[in-house]
């Protein structure tokens, strides 16, 4: 899957994500969380395994994390993901 434009995901409320993901020419993943000493480790390889599993080898993927669980961040990246390649969600 390639992302060609810009869309986003979620929202900065409390236990929520927000996914920005725009085309670009490497891969390249930007995480701000308040958790990030804890649990950032895990968000990139939740991210990683998620955008693999999409096929998406390419592309800028921002993502400011309010303390959401795995499942919210595999569902916010997944929607974004799918917006920018314009696919059916």
């Amino acid at each position: 899957m390639k992302i060609i434009k810009k869309a986003s995901a979620g929202t900065l409320e409390s236990s929520d994500v927000l996914v920005t993901v725009q085309p670009a020419d490497i891969l390249k993943l930007e995480l701000e969380s308040p958790v990030l000493a804890q649990y950032g480790e895990q968000i990139e390889e939740t991210v990683r395994t998620v955008l693999a599993d999409l096929g998406v080898k390419t592309g800028l993927i921002m993502l400011q994390d309010q303390g959401a669980l795995d499942c919210t961040i595999r569902a916010r990246l997944e929607t974004a993901v799918r917006r920018g390649a314009e696919q059916e969600v």
